[in-house]
C-alpha cells in the first residue's frame, strides 16, 4: 500500500531540482501590464536518467532532432525552454543554433548533455542573442515552478502544474511533479504541447521507458482540440533518484494520474473551448476499431461544432462512426449522452429525448457512449467543442 498526497508549487518539491525563467523580449506584456518569462530552465544538481516521447509529425522540430543525436540511455542535468519560436522547419541550421546556445550556456554553468525544448511560431530561426542573454539573468539555484510553468505557455489561458508526494509502507517517500503547456494543435498522436516531468524516485531506467509510454498512451494520446499534430510535441521524464525510494505500482499510478490530469487541463484550455466530452466506443470487433471510431469522433469538426451549438444531433455521431472505416451496423448501434439513450432501432427512445439531451449538452463536460453491439473492443478518447474564438485566436496567432 501507499499514500499519494497532492502538493502545491509543482517542481519545487522534488529533491535536487531547480527551475526559473526570465523575459528577454520574445513575449509581449500581458493585458494587465505584467510580464511572464519567455526563456526558462529546469535543472538537477546531479545527473538524471531521461526518457521522452515525441511528436509523430514527420517534420519534427530542431530540438527533437538535437535530442535524438545523443546516445541511447544518455544522462542529462539541464533543460532549456523557450516560447514564441518553435525552431521548426529550420533544417540543420536549427540544430546548429541549439548547439551554439549550449556552447554559450556552458561558459556560465557546468552542465552535461543539455536538452532544449521550444514552442511558438514555425519557420523562424532562434534569436540567439536574445535567448543567450537569459543566461546572465537566470538564478540557477531558484525554485520557481510557478514562473516556469507560466513561461512555457503560448495561447494557454492558465498554467498547468501538478506535484504528488508518494509515501510507501516503510515510511520512505518520493516526489513526482510536472508542468505542461498546450491549448491548440492538439491531436491524439502525441498530443502544440510540451510536458516536463521530474522525480526523485529511485526508478530504474527500464521502468521509466515502460511506464511513460503507458501513461502517454492513456492520456495525451487520447485528447483532441483541433485534430492538428504539432512539430514540437514532447513529453520528458527525468529522474535524479535522490530520494532513494521507489515502488513500481505506486509510481505508475502517480504518473498515470499526473499525465491524465494534465491532458484534461489541456483539453479544458483548448483554444476557445467551452466544454469537454468523453467519446466512449464499445462493442467494437476489436480495440483498434473502437480506437479508430473514438478518435474520429473527437477530431470531427461537425461533431465539435454541434457540441458548441449544444445541438443534440446524433446523426453527426453516427455518420462519423460510419465514415471511420470500421465494421459497424446501424441496426445494432446505440448512442447515449450520459445515461440518456438517444438512438436505438430496438429500444424505444423517450419522446422528449431532445429536450433532455439539450440539458446534458449545456453542461461543461459530459459523456457520449456509442455501443456498436458487435464485440468486446473498447476505447475512450476526449475532445472539446470548436467555437468562434478558436478561429479568431488562430487567425491572429502571429499578430
Amino acid at each position: 500500500m501507499f499514500q499519494i498526497l497532492s502538493l502545491k508549487n509543482g517542481l519545487d518539491n522534488v529533491k535536487g531540482f531547480y527551475s526559473g525563467s526570465t523575459n528577454v523580449g520574445l513575449r509581449k506584456p500581458n493585458s494587465d501590464g505584467s510580464i511572464d518569462g519567455d526563456v526558462s530552465f529546469i535543472r538537477s544538481d546531479t545527473l538524471c536518467d531521461v526518457t521522452a516521447r515525441f511528436t509523430t509529425n514527420r517534420f519534427a522540430a530542431a530540438p527533437i532532432k538535437h535530442f535524438l543525436k545523443y546516445p541511447v540511455n544518455f544522462q542529462t542535468d539541464f533543460i532549456l525552454i523557450n516560447a514564441k519560436n518553435a525552431n521548426a522547419m529550420t533544417g540543420q541550421k536549427g540544430v546548429e543554433d541549439i548547439e551554439e546556445l549550449f556552447k554559450i550556456l556552458k561558459s556560465k554553468i557546468q552542465i552535461t548533455n543539455p536538452i532544449m525544448s521550444s514552442t511558438g511560431v514555425i519557420g523562424y530561426r532562434l534569436p540567439l542573442e536574445k535567448i543567450s542573454s537569459a543566461f546572465d539573468k537566470f538564478d540557477f539555484n531558484a525554485k520557481n515552478s510557478n514562473d516556469t510553468a507560466r513561461a512555457i505557455m503560448t495561447t494557454d489561458s492558465f498554467k498547468k502544474e501538478i506535484c504528488f508526494k508518494i509515501t510507501l509502507d516503510d515510511g520512505s517517500s518520493f516526489h513526482i511533479a510536472a508542468i505542461a503547456k498546450g491549448a491548440g494543435m492538439i491531436n491524439p498522436a502525441m498530443a502544440t504541447m510540451l510536458c516536463f516531468i521530474v522525480t526523485d524516485a529511485n526508478i530504474p531506467k527500464s521502468d521509466m521507458d515502460e511506464l511513460l509510454e503507458i501513461a502517454v498512451d492513456n492520456s495525451f494520446n487520447r485528447i483532441s482540440v483541433d485534430g492538428d499534430t504539432s512539430t514540437n510535441d514532447s513529453v520528458f521524464l527525468l529522474s535524479n533518484r535522490q530520494s532513494g525510494a521507489y515502488d513500481k505500482d505506486a509510481f505508475s499510478q502517480a504518473l498515470k494520474t499526473i499525465t491524465f490530469e494534465l491532458a484534461m487541463m489541456i483539453l479544458r484550455d483548448g483554444e476557445g473551448a467551452t466544454k469537454t466530452v468523453a467519446f466512449e466506443v464499445k462493442g467494437a470487433l476489436s480495440d483498434e476499431d473502437a480506437k479508430k471510431a473514438s478518435i474520429a469522433l473527437s477530431n470531427s469538426l461537425l461533431v465539435k461544432t454541434a457540441l458548441f451549438g449544444e445541438d443534440p444531433n446524433w446523426g453527426r455521431i453516427a455518420s462519423t462512426i460510419g465514415a471511420s472505416g470500421i465494421e459497424c451496423d446501424e441496426e445494432k448501434l446505440t448512442i447515449y449522452y450520459d445515461e440518456l439513450l438517444i438512438y436505438s432501432t430496438k429500444t424505444p427512445v423517450d419522446d422528449d429525448w431532445e429536450e433532455k439531451a439539450y440539458k446534458i449538452m449545456k453542461q461543461p463536460s459530459f459523456h457520449i457512449t456509442c455501443d456498436l453491439g458487435l464485440g468486446n473492443g473498447t476505447f475512450t478518447s476526449y475532445g472539446c467543442d470548436l467555437s468562434y474564438d478558436y478561429v479568431k485566436i488562430n487567425a491572429e496567432y502571429r499578430t
